[in-house]
């Protein structure tokens, strides 16, 4: 038996229903094992930049921050043999036949993407078996393949590894990952939350509606990491993932639709509050001699996803039409304050994200500037607070920026559109996640 009471309908990005009466359980990360894929596949998988390495090599320029080593340069054609050294790094990998390793060539031999089998995550603690394995691998497989001799061999580990392990971080490494390391992390539960926003932009190739859906199924997954979700809170949790990120309802693709052509901010807010009522999740409590109505709920979660849910609606459209990224920060702000007040109801994550909005302002573009919307993720000084809900609307606002950010996708993270551009998990979750619940549905 479901846990939940909770049923949806789920939609895809074209507004189409993939999904009929799911139970609210079935979208969990507990039981859905396409999340679970999605979770699996992101701590699993890494670049190799073969050409980074190479050139590394040849000038003896590695590990960032203008290092330059002299005498021990090293001139060999790593990108011409790139298919024998993924070969000796799947050898190395591999743990056994069909264990889930994929070594994979990519763009003529620049790079090399890895996937390491679960089996070896298994043998340890830390998601950074998947970054360490396929580097050790890589850095042996240059040295074997080439004979390079013992007193040049550092330079490498160091071309590959980067700065580490003088420096806390992989500094200047050939190695990618799309998670920082655990020493980046705010706390417990922060791995999948700090991944940027741009990271996830390139994932989905822009596609705000499948950005939105994979920024809030990382955001629900750390909650669950944290603790946040456990007893009452869980259902406030799949609540939010299941209306903002999976378009339950159609809500979100209704919501731009209606106010895409030539709404606002405030129009979105009408619309919503118009659909709750129609839905029951709130009802009028009181008319003030004003004629102001005072509403109220008997279900504050549900409340909250239908306001996240209107909050990514409003900057869907408000960041559509600018075609600029930085109004989302202004854009959640002033969305929640016109909420609370039409509403006399907290705004999205009960105020919170009403606070982010103001300090993002202020750190993405203001008096101090220290970088654009793009780069922001949960574990961030700023956007940390809102857990779950405040980064799909970032993300959004990011797929839909028109090239005005110095930041942009294609600058930080078009090595992982080429990493995961091939994988649905990545590029469309709405339907991979979906098709799942089905299953799950079954079952319970």
């Amino acid at each position: 038996m479901p846990k939940y009471e909770d049923v949806v309908d789920l939609y895809d990005d074209c507004g189409k229903r993939i999904a009929k009466d799911i139970p609210l359980e079935a979208i969990s990360p507990l039981r859905n094992n396409a999340i679970k894929k999605i979770v699996s596949l992101t701590k699993r998988t890494c670049a190799v930049n073969l050409a980074g390495i190479e050139k590394a090599l040849k000038t003896g320029s590695m590990t960032g921050g203008g290092v330059i080593i002299r005498g021990k340069e090293i001139d060999i054609p790593l990108v011409e043999n790139a298919d024998k050294i993924a070969q000796i790094i799947k050898d190395s990998v591999q743990v056994y036949d069909g264990d889930g390793t994929e070594v994979v060539v990519k763009s003529g031999g620049k790079n090399i993407v890895v996937i390491v089998p679960e089996a070896r995550m298994e043998a340890g603690i830390e998601y950074t078996t998947g970054f360490t394995a396929t580097a050790a691998a890589t850095t042996e497989a240059i040295i074997d393949t080439f004979d390079i001799p013992m007193y040049k061999a550092n330079m490498v580990k160091a071309a590959v590894w980067g700065r580490y392990p003088q420096t806390i971080t992989f500094q200047g490494a050939n190695v990618k990952s799309i998670l920082e390391v655990p020493q980046n992390n705010e706390g417990a539960g922060f791995a999948l939350r700090n991944i940027m926003a741009n990271h996830v932009v390139a994932l989905v190739n822009r596609n705000a509606m499948q950005g939105t859906a994979l920024s809030a199924i990382f955001e629900q997954c750390g909650s669950y990491e944290m603790g946040d979700t456990i007893g009452n809170f869980e259902r406030g949790a799949l609540l939010a993932l299941a209306y903002e990120g999976l378009n339950a309802n159609n809500m979100l693709y209704t919501l731009v639709k209606k106010n895409g052509k030539t709404g606002t901010v405030g129009t979105v807010i009408e619309s919503l509050m118009e659909r709750a009522i129609d839905d029951g999740v709130i009802r009028v409590k009181e008319t003030l001699p004003s004629g102001y109505k005072v509403y109220t709920t008997d279900d504050l979660p549900k409340w909250n996803a239908y306001a996240s849910t209107g909050m990514v609606a409003a900057v869907m459209v408000n960041v559509g039409a600018a075609r600029a990224a930085q109004g989302v920060p202004g854009t959640i702000l002033y969305y929640n304050d016109l909420l609370e007040h039409e509403s006399g109801l907290p705004g999205v994550d009960y105020g919170r994200a009403e606070g982010v909005g103001v300090g993002m302002s202020f750190f993405s573009h203001s008096i101090y500037g220290g970088g654009g919307p793009g780069l922001f993720h949960g574990n961030h000084v700023v956007t940390r607070h809102a857990k779950g809900v405040v980064i799909p609307a970032i993300t959004a606002a990011n797929c839909l920026d028109g090239g005005t950010q110095t930041f942009s996708a294609e600058a930080t993270s078009g090595l992982f559109k080429e990493v995961f551009g091939d994988m649905e998990e990545f590029s469309k979750p709405m339907q991979y996640v979906a098709a799942e619940a089905k299953k799950v549905k079954k079952k319970l």
